[in-house]
């Protein structure tokens, strides 16, 4: 990494400080040093770890918090045991009996992660471990402003792979490595986020990562950060037209660097191929996967589309701002980390460019915009699968249009079915699987779709470039995407982001009468669902001749512009939210009309799409 580059991060993060400073934003900082030595015979290994901490939180600390995720997979542990008591428990967790495969464990098939030994500024602290989490009682309180030194022994043992990580995944990957370390748990303006492993997301501190890994030399390594030591490496990583020098003994130090990251992910397996393609004007792009003929084709086709997603998130949310990104075969699906991604590779080519392009997505929402996916998992699930399914419609082709469909169906299974909960759930409170992903995937998908609707398409996809630009490198929350999409618009947004994500209150409005007024038409609407919106409503003529009208929504102080090109719009008066029925008029004999039409483009999630049509008989 050059020290251009290197200058490019301080400069920010210092910028970020001093902006924090001005409108009483903060966020903490941690550097982690780690010396990591794994052995790939019995998958376990020991570690040293350096954690300088830095308090930027106007609060003294007397405590801290270590996730320790590896410990999550023995049997009895609490996400053993929610496998067990959940309706609908994850299908790669369950054997065909739908029993627990964490209770199954043996010995030495199962995860841990103990520290060993700990100070904090050469002070012996007081730790205790509950299930996967540390819990350090300080020697000395951290000030505000002030920095700590953590020094820590710990070791480890990577789990039959099960979740996310682990070792031997089902397509052969000896070491899927993510949640692996002692990680620092977040404390922000809410205060701790120590939150126990039981299924679901994370949340991570921003900071610096220096990472060695010494294991047999004859494994390839990917993951995050920038390698130090390519030429010494080789392994495809060496500087093109030099030759590695082949080194003595059974091993090799890897050395990676990370910069601005909150998460450490890395995998290693002797079959990989390492393929690598340059971004034009953009990162330079690494590929390991197994050299296993039935995927190969494919994983050489993914190249090129993921240059082109690449390219695509680029130009409609922002610049990838790291040099490097990886697409590493592992994992148990698809799982997003700092400048990489796990995905399981043998697929279909299409689900192979799909899971790639959201996990890509992911380095936006979530990986740059990080908001903590423990409690606001819409945000990051929904604006990926958002934005993914703009991409693949533009790279692969689909000729859709509605490319959100099948999102929108989804989510109105879940509003139907009674068992919806709102998105203010925390991840793990979710009573069941089925109503967690469509909430966080499809309605969290859907609250950019509709917003578009709401202030138009174009405001929307400006929304998104200054959120990104605003909000890059912290920890945004539900409020602050609204807020951008407030001053973007200049519409008053509070009740959209209240209704929508605050309570399960439901959209379904309906053409509840069409009547001849004179030699014209009385059109009567009912709101009959508790979420307010404002219309578009197409009137089709019996000569197809069309026209829109627009009926703002009161509370949203404003109107949209007309989003049907060559269709001419007439705005007709507000229709406040309390008013249960709203009538206008249409200035032609109800003879003339064919159709009526509330919402044309179905991008308002409607739950009753049959009211929303009046047909002539």
């Amino acid at each position: 990494m050059t020290k251009s580059i290197l200058s490019f991060f301080i400069a920010l993060f210092t910028i970020g400080l001093m902006a924090q400073n001005k409108t009483d934003y903060w966020q903490q900082h941690v550097d982690y040093t780690m010396d990591v030595d794994m052995d790939v015979d019995n998958f376990q290994y020991t570690g040293t770890q350096t954690l300088v901490y830095t308090n930027n939180s106007p609060d003294e600390l007397k405590r801290v918090y270590f996730h320790l995720y590896f410990n999550a997979f023995q049997p009895d542990s609490e996400m053993d045991i929610r496998l067990q008591t959940i309706a609908d428990p994850d299908g790669r967790m369950t054997t065909e009996e739908k029993k627990s495969r964490i209770s199954t464990l043996s010995e030495s098939e199962m995860g841990y992660l103990h520290p060993t030994s700990l100070t904090q500024d050469d002070k012996k602290v007081i730790f205790s471990e509950e299930g996967t989490v540390l819990v350090v009682d300080l020697a000395s309180p951290i000030a505000s402003g002030s920095k700590s030194t953590f020094n820590m022994s710990f070791n480890g043992q990577v789990p039959l792979q099960i979740r996310r990580s682990g070792r031997n995944n089902e397509e052969g990957v000896a070491l899927s490595m993510s949640q692996w370390y002692p990680k620092l748990a977040e404390y922000d303006f809410e205060g701790w986020h120590a939150d126990p492993y039981i299924a679901r997301e994370f949340q991570g501190v921003w900071g610096d990562f220096d990472v060695k890994l010494t294991l047999d030399k004859n494994y390839t390594v990917g993951g995050t950060g920038y390698l130090q030591n390519p030429n010494e490496i080789g392994h495809g990583y060496e500087t093109p037209g030099t030759k590695s020098k082949k080194q003595k003994g059974k091993t090799l130090t890897w050395h990676f660097k990370a910069p601005m990251v909150h998460d450490f992910m890395w995998a290693a397996d002797p079959e990989y191929i390492h393929d690598i393609q340059k971004v034009p004007n953009g990162p330079v792009i690494h590929f390991l996967y197994k050299n296993d003929p039935k995927i190969l084709e494919n994983w050489k086709n993914l190249q090129p589309k993921t240059v082109e997603a690449m390219e695509f998130f680029n130009k409609n949310i922002g610049e990838y701002p790291y040099d490097q990104y990886s697409v590493i075969q592992g994992g148990d699906g698809g799982m997003e980390y700092a400048m990489s991604t796990l995905i399981t590779g043998d697929r279909e080519f299409g689900s192979l460019v799909g899971v790639m392009a959201h996990e890509m997505a992911h380095s936006w929402f979530q990986h740059i915009l990080a908001t903590n996916e423990a409690k606001h998992e819409w945000m990051d699930e929904g604006f990926t699968s958002f934005i993914s399914k703009l991409c693949m419609s533009e790279i692969m082709d689909l000729d859709k249009d509605n490319p959100f469909e099948g999102t929108y169906k989804g989510y109105r299974n879940l509003a139907l079915s009674g068992k919806e909960q709102p998105q203010t759930t925390h991840a793990d409170r979710y009573d069941l699987n089925f109503a967690y992903g469509i909430s966080a995937y499809s309605k969290g998908s859907i609250f950019l779709s509709q917003l578009g609707y709401v202030i138009g398409q174009d405001k929307l996809m400006e929304t998104i470039r200054k959120y990104y630009a605003d909000f890059k490198f912290k920890h945004p929350v539900p409020n602050d995407i609204k807020r951008v999409a407030e001053k973007v618009s200049g519409f008053e947004l509070d009740w959209y982001l209240t209704d929508w994500t605050q309570t399960t209150n439901t959209i379904d409005y309906g053409i509840k009468e069409v009547a001849a007024l004179d030699n014209n038409t009385k059109v009567t609407l009912e709101r009959i669902g508790l979420m307010p919106m404002p219309l578009d409503i197409l009137v089709v003529y019996n000569d197809d001749s069309r026209e829109t009208l627009y009926a703002p929504l009161r509370m949203m102080r404003g109107e949209k512009e007309n989003p049907y090109e060559g269709i001419e719009r007439t705005v007709i008066k507000d229709w406040a939210w309390a008013y249960p029925t709203y009538d206008f008029v249409i200035n032609k004999p109800i003879s003339s009309i064919k159709a009526i039409v509330i919402d044309p483009s179905q991008l308002m999630a409607d739950i009753n799409l049959e009211n929303n049509v009046w047909q002539a008989e």
